[in-house]
């Protein structure tokens, strides 16, 4: 069975940095796009950053600059470094990939940023 795995949330300081990871496992022919996405207390969940299997990136303009997603082929996973974060990037995190021609999503991690 096919699966998304993210890890890295948790609690920091505004203007601190945190690292998501995101691994794909099980019966995987091929992963297109891959991305990061966020739901926050009262929106609706928005894209934060997406990267092409050939490596063309797109971000949300509340991130860039201070995001940078990244991704590794070979081991089937997707990052996001976060930087400088503000208390308005508190949301849960939701890793999502083209795998098999189907869209799949993550459980979940929650970014707390406190100000």
């Amino acid at each position: 069975q096919v699966q998304l795995v993210e890890s890295g949330g948790g609690s920091v300081q505004a203007g601190g940095s945190l690292r998501l990871s995101c691994a794909a496992s099980g019966s995987i022919f091929s992963i297109n796009d891959m991305g990061w996405y966020r739901s926050a207390p009262g929106k609706q969940r928005e894209l934060v950053a997406a990267v092409s299997r050939s490596g063309s990136t797109n971000y949300a303009d509340s991130v860039k600059v201070r995001f940078t997603i990244s991704r590794d082929n070979a081991k089937k996973m997707v990052c996001l470094q976060m930087n400088r974060l503000k208390h308005e990037d508190t949301a849960v995190y939701y890793c999502r990939a083209a795998i098999n021609v189907e869209h799949r999503w993550g459980k979940g991690t929650l970014i707390t940023v406190s100000s």
